[in-house]
């Protein structure tokens, strides 16, 4: 495993393949679908690209035609698993039609998708862990565009008179990130389910109470 490990370097390029054919795209697909069952099976630290060769029928150097390292296939299946979060949340701010709603539709909507993708499979929890701690591309993109789609929500309602106004808007984006942060990273979030059934109510609760003008 040691020589076929990233160093991890966060600016490493997550979608290493640009302008493929579609024979490519189909066996890039391949891959990661094989790795996504052979990490679930086994783990992402335990996994080699040797491992990954064996199971899926290819030679490990053709892999690495597709995937020049087993990071960049972590990070492909860990921007997957965030998109299916990021698309569940802004489907459930789309429901609301007040920003006091889509703030407390934002919490519970986070809560509830990121324990049931980070926990439904521990075996590929690591690679979220991992993504987490060694600050990978795929994570950071994901947290920008949270912290994005939070300051839109509050924009909203500071124009619509909701949210009070005084206070710098990005000092009350990070102060509010901060609060459901422990429910969006993976490394926090295992030392907070034991609260998290309760956490989306109780906590947009006190946030909203603190935005009143």
């Amino acid at each position: 495993m040691g020589n076929e490990m990233s160093n991890g370097t966060s600016n490493e390029n997550t979608y290493p393949v640009s302008s493929r054919g579609p024979a490519d795209h189909d066996v890039r697909d391949q891959i990661l679908h094989a790795a996504t069952e052979h990490f679930s099976q086994y783990g992402y630290v335990k996994t080699t690209v040797s491992d990954l060769a064996k199971a899926i029928g290819f030679s490990k150097a053709y892999i690495y035609k597709f995937f020049p390292s087993k990071q960049v296939i972590g990070e492909m299946i860990c921007a997957n698993c965030l998109r299916e979060i990021e698309a569940e949340v802004r489907a459930a701010i789309d429901e609301a039609e007040r920003p006091p709603e889509k703030l407390r539709r934002m919490f519970k909507a986070i809560v509830e998708a990121s324990v049931r993708l980070f926990f439904r499979d521990q075996k590929l929890y690591e690679i979220a862990a991992s993504a987490a701690s060694e600050r990978w591309q795929a994570a950071l993109a994901y947290e920008e565009r949270m912290q994005q789609l939070l300051q839109d929500v509050l924009q909203q309602g500071r124009l619509s008179g909701d949210f009070e106004r005084k206070t710098p808007l990005d000092e009350t984006v990070m102060a509010i990130y901060l609060v459901i942060r422990p429910y969006l990273n993976p490394l926090l979030l295992q030392h907070s389910f034991d609260h998290a059934s309760d956490a989306s109510a109780q906590l947009s609760s006190l946030v909203l109470r603190s935005l009143s003008p």
